[in-house]
């Protein structure tokens, strides 16, 4: 009688130790008895029925999924690489095993699939200008499809958009010819400006009588030209006119001052 006891407490103490189980912090631990759903166990210390209870660990901690490069065609017949990272958390722990067989592995798939039909409905400008607006439409349509198997998309991140060869000359002229255009319309805005105060500053010469005179002999004294050259200017009548009125100004200070 005393060695049925004896074994009958070291099973029991055996079944006691084999069926502990710890749940981290970060997880929450699903019991399913005899097949069947019947609780979510805490973090810390429990115990489960070996070989009645089963218990499947759910991590509850943001993941993160590589979807890796696709060939995807935009809108306008693009044929481009994107490879995009997808960063997710279980929400609710009994219907990420209930719900669905490999969650992890049917996010990332999903996700491929929405990147596919979403850029195949944009062009390839809108691709490259708006990545993120993108990347934001892709996580709502995964986040919806999700939401049954218990998983929240916290949001998706397009790394890479790999152009084709032949994209990126094209691509490298045009950016090349937006620069000629904005440096010759910023010429063209200079010489706007030069020539209106040019404009401006022959009006003020002009109402002075011996104004045009007197800058055309500055700049005479300035082109300074080599002595072994002759140079010769065509003067307007003007000039000559301005001349005799500078000759009058210079004698009429003259006899005052005798």
């Amino acid at each position: 009688m005393e060695g049925f006891l004896s074994f009958i407490f070291i099973l029991a103490f055996v079944i006691v130790v084999i069926g502990l189980r710890i749940v981290d912090q970060y997880e929450r631990g699903v019991i399913l008895t005899l097949g069947k759903y019947t609780s979510t166990r805490n973090p810390g210390l429990t115990w489960i029925f070996p070989g009645i209870q089963r218990m499947f660990k759910v991590d509850l901690r943001i993941t993160t999924v590589d979807i890796p490069q696709q060939e995807v065609i935009t809108k306008d017949n693009v044929t481009v690489g994107i490879n995009a990272v997808v960063y997710f958390k279980v929400d609710n722990a009994e219907k990420a095993i209930l719900e669905i067989q490999d969650f992890r592995h049917a996010v990332a798939l999903y996700a491929q699939a929405a990147l596919r039909d979403i850029i195949g409905e944009v062009e390839l400008d809108v691709l490259l200008s708006g990545r993120d607006k993108i990347a934001d439409e892709i996580k709502k349509v995964v986040d919806v499809a999700t939401d049954p198997w218990g998983i929240d998309v916290s949001y998706i991140k397009m790394q890479d958009i790999e152009l084709p060869a032949d994209m990126k000359r094209v691509m490298a002229k045009q950016a090349e010819a937006e620069r000629m255009r904005r440096a010759v319309i910023i010429q063209a805005e200079g010489e706007y400006s030069a020539a209106e105060k040019l404009s401006k500053a022959a009006e003020v010469l002009s109402s002075v009588p011996s104004g045009i005179s007197l800058r055309t002999l500055q700049t005479i004294e300035k082109i300074n030209p080599d002595p072994s050259k002759t140079v010769i200017f065509g003067l307007p009548i003007e000039f000559y006119d301005g001349i005799k009125a500078i000759t009058k100004m210079v004698e009429g200070k003259t006899e005052k001052k005798k």
